[in-house]
């Protein structure tokens, strides 16, 4: 059974048709590919965690705009409740993959679907007019 829900965010950053993406390095959706974000700390705003998650699993600094969107995951031992926002990176150089992030990258809007991605997040891009 999920425990209680867990505030999380995810950044939506586009760049020239690209998205940025990172694959997870850890359950859950181990492999997967999604968008870079994670747990809101105690203390700390929404936009505050998404610039963190977005430097610490990609390396690039961003600036959190607004909601895009929101979605609720369960898993055997979790109810995630995400916020999505629009990223603005100040510089779309290259991504590097870190903290459980394996991997990240820039991946043209048209590819995306092409790549194995978390649960629901084609319908949430397409939903919001992403892709």
């Amino acid at each position: 059974m999920a425990g209680r829900p867990e505030l999380c965010v995810g950044a939506v950053a586009t760049d020239a048709d690209r998205l940025l993406m990172i694959r997870r390095g850890h359950a859950p959706s181990l492999g997967s590919w999604t968008l870079p974000g994670g747990h809101v700390e105690a203390g700390e705003t929404m936009a505050e965690a998404v610039v963190r998650e977005l430097r610490e699993e990609t390396g690039l600094e961003g600036v959190c705009r607004e909601l895009v969107g929101w979605v609720e995951r369960f898993d055997e031992d979790h109810h995630f409740v995400v916020f999505d926002f629009k990223v603005t990176v100040a510089d779309p150089g290259a991504p590097v993959g870190g903290d459980d992030a394996a991997d990240a990258a820039w991946v043209p809007l048209a590819e995306v679907t092409e790549l194995p991605l978390t649960t629901g997040l084609v319908d949430f891009l397409r939903e919001h007019g992403v892709l």
